[in-house]
């Protein structure tokens, strides 16, 4: 199975949004998807003849990168689907109701996800649903690969990378996250919601 970069050209002309930005994030992100699919044939190439009891440095250095190619290409389909919204989040939807129940109010769930976004450092923002309880966490990650939570459903993804912001907004992180809640798709996040 090969992956595909997903076309987001449909994403231009976001506003708060430059075209540039967004053209030198897709492309990022395609690098992911075609270093995914080069390290899985290299790993497919490999494991003819694999020693179980004595893998490789180099099979073992594959299969760590693996985590964060795979995750850069996943969590940036997340980020862009989740993104290219023109209308407010409705207060009627579940998604509102379970914001509500669980963090107090949907103004207390929206500062919790913008103050973990506006924390020092590269990475991602994911509101998480855990699988197993419906309960929903705003989480900080590092790095692609490491900070998920196992059994964890993402919702609503922003990429908090410099490359997702700078460009426009240099070191004002801030007008980043208004612009992306000015251009979330709040439907998509909801159809994630189980």
């Amino acid at each position: 199975m090969v992956y595909e970069a997903k076309n987001y050209s449909k994403l231009l002309g976001m506003p708060g949004f430059s075209d540039g930005l967004l053209n030198n994030h897709f492309s990022l992100y395609q690098g992911y998807v075609k270093n995914t699919n080069a390290i899985l044939e290299q790993l497919a190439d490999m494991a003819q003849g694999l020693k179980p009891d004595a893998p490789s440095p180099q099979y073992a250095e594959l299969k760590r990168r693996m985590g964060w190619e795979f995750n850069g290409l996943r969590l940036h389909e997340y980020y862009f689907d989740n993104l290219g919204g023109t209308e407010p989040m409705s207060k009627s939807t579940r998604l509102v109701e379970v914001f509500t129940a669980q963090f107090g109010s949907l103004e207390a769930w929206e500062a919790d996800f913008r103050a973990t976004g506006a924390m020092r450092g590269i990475g991602w923002v994911v509101l998480y649903q855990d699988d197993i309880t419906g309960r929903l966490f705003n989480q900080w990650i590092n790095e692609h690969d490491v900070g998920h939570w196992a059994g964890c459903r993402p919702i609503l993804i922003m990429d908090v990378f410099e490359h997702a912001y700078m460009m426009d907004y240099g070191i004002k992180k801030l007008g980043y996250i208004d612009a992306f809640f000015k251009n979330a798709n709040w439907a998509v996040a909801e159809s994630r919601l189980r």
